[in-house]
């Protein structure tokens, strides 16, 4: 097979995934030939735009005993009105709308219901990190633009990270980059690393940015699905291994799993690892839950041999230190992935967040004591939700991590999600997210609910009592 640095773009159509059409891609209708840059040249067009030559059936106009000359065509007057305007949204993009966590956090909003559908908490992190901004705003650290790559005290903070947790060396010059949010680093790495026709190989259901970013870098995404099998998601490695082929580019994952709550074992880890290795992968892992492992523990792959050169891990501020608005995260890697992600990131946003960053510094060293008392929170606060959506009469999905749970909604005699949770507001004053968006293959996550506990105890607690007044099935 072709090595990673030689694959060449095919003809697929990019942004689509392997073998399925999109079930919410809004086509555009085809460019006319006049209008499409690859097409045949137009006899009444003019010049041609490709060349500088002019355009026509016989090529340049010839005199008797004199160069040859170019005789200007009438151009037609161009079309107007609706039906010949050209999409203003790019196709790459045309199946993407508004998200559903903006619709149903506006639903929450306008309904005054509780809000368990997007993943941010409802209270703030540390008060000596929020303090520790404060003082960098005040001492002007940050106020202009930071370092591209970001400030050295949270580069250094983020390769001691690694080091302390994982046993896995970055030099904070070169093997270090922050960004704003993982959101950005997902957005920059897939930009970067992936080539128009290249295949993209997801863990499905996946963070619905996956799929834009995979798009508009020109990519073809091809789903590998969790399935729900003994209250928990599992991976099929052998799905995983039929979907490489001779196009793929890298393996896109993510542990612990959003919105499954799964937590990929070392031994599946070391799975995907040596399919990486046997076929030349790239693998960009979304780690952001690292810190939220409530049974097992969190394994980086780059951990795992011959992974270090191929693997970007990608980390985050926001969920563990409960500071979402900051939008601070990075990503580790081997100097030349580092570079090249740095190459997509700086004409995103170049930098942000600069007196955020000196605190997230501060953050990342905290003690020990802060990250247990952290995940025994959210275990108790996972097991109370989750017993009172199984009280309520879902079928509950434990997560091993982060901090949502998924629901079968079929014990209560629904079956389609979207419509269930637009419903539930009204019905109970509860806001949930359908776990359809995070598919490919909309069917078969259609029965499925993710719920967030990342909230106080007696939010939730409220939410419980209100889940438990579920009347009769939707008519």
């Amino acid at each position: 097979m072709a090595t990673m640095d030689e694959r060449a773009a095919g003809p697929q159509s990019p942004g689509e995934p392997a073998g399925h059409s999109g079930p919410t891609a809004v086509p555009g209708p085809p460019l006319s030939p006049s209008a499409d840059p690859t097409g045949p040249p137009d006899p009444t067009a003019g010049p041609d735009r490709r060349t500088g030559t002019p355009a026509g059936p016989a090529g340049p106009a010839a005199t008797a005993g004199g160069p040859a000359r170019s005789t200007p065509a009438a151009r037609p007057p161009r079309p107007t009105g609706p039906a010949s305007e050209r999409p203003l949204l790019n196709r790459r993009l045309a199946e993407f709308g508004t998200t559903i966590f903006a619709e149903m956090s506006a639903l929450a909003a306008r309904t005054g219901s509780i809000n368990l559908g997007q993943g941010f908490p409802d209270t703030d992190g540390p008060e000596e990190i929020r303090e520790a901004a404060v003082r960098a705003l005040r001492d002007g650290r940050g106020n202009q633009y930071p370092p591209g790559p970001g400030v050295p005290e949270l580069r250094t903070a983020i390769a001691d990270h690694q080091r302390t947790r994982y046993g896995l060396d970055h030099d904070p010059d070169t093997g270090v980059l922050v960004t704003a949010g993982a959101t950005e680093a997902i957005a920059a790495a897939l930009l970067a690393l992936v080539e128009p026709g290249d295949e993209v190989i997801a863990l499905e259901p996946y963070y619905d940015s996956y799929a834009a970013c995979v798009a508009m870098a020109g990519g073809r995404r091809v789903p590998v699905t969790l399935r729900p099998r003994d209250g928990a998601y599992h991976l099929d490695l052998d799905e995983l291994r039929d979907a490489v082929t001779d196009r793929t580019r890298l393996i896109l994952l993510n542990t612990p799993h959003n919105p499954t709550g799964t937590v990929l074992t070392r031994e599946e880890l070391a799975a995907v690892a040596a399919l990486a290795v046997e076929r030349d992968l790239l693998v960009v892992t979304d780690e952001v839950y690292e810190h939220l492992v409530f049974d097992g523990e969190h394994t980086p792959i780059a951990a795992f041999p011959g992974m270090r050169e191929r693997t970007v891990t990608i980390g985050s501020a926001g969920k563990t230190f409960s500071f979402t608005g900051w939008k601070v995260g990075w990503v580790t890697a081997a100097p030349r992935l580092v570079t090249a992600v740095r190459s997509a990131k700086q004409f995103l946003t170049y930098v942000s967040a600069g007196p955020f960053q000196y605190a997230v510094a501060e953050a990342l060293r905290l003690p020990p004591a802060y990250f247990d008392a952290l995940r025994d929170d959210l275990r108790s606060k996972r097991d109370l939700l989750s017993a009172g959506l199984a009280d309520a009469g879902f079928d509950v999905y434990r997560p091993s991590g982060t901090y949502f749970v998924t629901t079968d909604i079929r014990p209560l005699g629904e079956s389609d999600g979207f419509a269930f949770c637009r419903a539930l507001p009204e019905r109970c004053g509860v806001v949930a997210i359908p776990n359809a968006v995070f598919y490919d293959h909309r069917t078969e996550g259609a029965p499925f609910v993710r719920f967030a506990f990342c909230k106080r105890e007696s939010v939730l607690q409220e939410a419980v009592a209100r889940l438990k007044a579920l009347g009769a099935p939707l008519r």
